[in-house]
């Protein structure tokens, strides 16, 4: 039987008024015959694993405007052709006094408007002065043909709960009605939890996004979110999002998000994450092997279970973690790291400051027929998993062709034997096989393929039969 077919933180505190700005609406809501406004459907906003740039890994709490610019530009000049198009300001873009290497939690420099709502800090995002927030800096992004996300934390700002700030849309609700010291973050301070149950909670959201949705933002990852997993918050910003009438990219973090949420987080965003921060160390890469397997049956339908950044290129130029640097992963570990992620079908978020990129890190970025396997690839899952070694497999739905991501995983210097039978897949006999990322093609005809892999590399191929009946190049 072919496989496949088995299985189918002294705090200054600003207040602003805001000048309302006319949504730029993408899509238009549905209108049921009871005049009710019918939510959009947020799977379709993700058709495809999100592709992108995020200021983390590089930039840590600290980027500038500027930086994203260059980055974006980047991006525009180099990637775009190739599906990379969001471009992601992280961590603490409303602190105009934080630091590199973590956080500054001692006298943080919040900048919100009446509503508490947070607003950019204007020495680093120019721009936004005047409570023009962060749309000049969209409509840049979105002039050179990409589009814009950002980052925030889960919950209410303490200093709109200290203040009593009014929760925009109600009457007499402040912010000071809706908070709970349970359940808070425990790495940073600034937010409290929104509980669920209080009248005002849901409109505080809506409120919020009502914000970012006059910026023309595109996509917003919600951190301290997914682990510990906070059900009724990820409602109410699925609600919210729904209700901005904007077609908002979801993504959750950190993980691991637990697998028994499998069915609700699915149901509810279009990212969740997989496991915690991923840098440029095997260990975190290793882990991403263990944990992936269980999540394959997840994949698609505009929901992508989140195997978090991509630490290589220009890292920790103001990050959280080490020195400034490139990445310390080897070039084996690099291409297995990738392929994981492509033929896992996770979402892309590069790490590194991209005007920086040598030529290694852009063709790792720039392969065609990987990123064609990481867009339109299905049926992917892991059929081995030992202490050693790991072997994926995908199908592309329209033209039968068998992808096969072979891994060494093992710490042992000695070369590794990996085989596989391609009768398994329904290739029988002769057929080709093109490694996709050193572009070479064969043809075996023995119908098992065979591997010498040194430890923490990989392979990644692209299988067809020569008969017309088992898929064609």
């Amino acid at each position: 039987m072919n496989l496949f077919s088995k299985n189918r933180k002294k705090n200054c505190l600003k207040f602003r008024s805001v000048t309302t700005i006319a949504l730029a609406l993408f899509i238009l809501p549905v209108q049921s015959k009871n005049n009710r406004v019918q939510p959009a459907n947020f799977r379709a906003w993700a058709p495809t694993p999100p592709m992108g740039w995020n200021s983390w890994d590089c930039y840590g709490p600290n980027v500038t405007e500027a930086e994203v610019k260059a980055n974006a530009d980047y991006m525009a000049e180099n990637l775009k052709e190739y599906g990379w198009e969001y471009i992601i300001v992280d961590i603490r873009w409303y602190v105009s006094n934080d630091k590199a290497g973590g956080y500054n939690q001692t006298n943080p420099c919040y900048n919100i408007d009446r509503f508490g709502r947070y607003f950019p800090a204007v020495n680093k995002f120019p721009s936004s002065a005047n409570g023009r927030g962060f749309k000049p800096l969209a409509d840049y992004i979105h002039s050179k043909g990409l589009k814009f996300g950002i980052h925030i934390m889960r919950g209410i700002p303490r200093k709109a709960v200290a203040h009593k700030l009014p929760i925009k849309g109600t009457r007499g609700i402040n912010a000071g009605n809706i908070y709970s010291e349970e359940g808070l973050c425990w790495w940073l301070n600034d937010n409290c939890t929104v509980m669920a149950d209080s009248q005002g909670a849901q409109e505080y959201y809506n409120s919020v996004f009502e914000l970012y949705a006059s910026w023309e933002v595109d996509f917003v990852k919600v951190d301290d979110l997914s682990h510990p997993y906070h059900r009724d918050e990820i409602e109410m910003i699925r609600k919210a999002i729904d209700h901005c009438g904007r077609p908002v990219v979801l993504s959750t973090s950190p993980g691991e998000t637990p697998p028994q949420e499998a069915a609700h987080i699915s149901a509810h965003a279009n990212m969740w994450r997989l496991v915690a921060d991923v840098w440029d160390e095997w260990d975190d890469v290793r882990h991403l092997m263990d944990v992936t397997p269980g999540w394959s049956r997840h994949i698609g339908n505009g929901t992508w279970p989140d195997c978090d950044m991509i630490p290589l290129g220009r890292l920790s130029i103001r990050g959280e973690k080490g020195e400034e640097r490139f990445s310390k992963l080897t070039r084996d570990e690099q291409y297995s790291l990738m392929t994981l992620l492509c033929i896992f079908r996770s979402p892309l978020m590069f790490g590194g400051d991209l005007p920086q990129n040598d030529a290694l890190t852009d063709s790792i970025l720039t392969n065609k027929e990987v990123l064609r396997m990481h867009r339109e690839s299905a049926e992917n899952r892991n059929i081995l998993l030992t202490p050693e070694k790991s072997v994926w497999v995908a199908r592309h739905p329209e033209t039968g062709e068998t992808y096969v991501a072979m891994f060494n995983i093992s710490d042992n210097p000695a070369p590794l034997e990996v085989k596989l039978s391609l009768e398994s897949f329904g290739i029988k006999g002769a057929c080709k096989v093109v490694d996709l990322w050193q572009n070479r093609i064969t043809t075996i005809d023995s119908g098992e393929l065979t591997e010498n892999l040194k430890p923490h590399s990989c392979r990644l191929f692209k299988i067809a039969g020569m008969d017309k009946n088992q898929g064609q190049f």
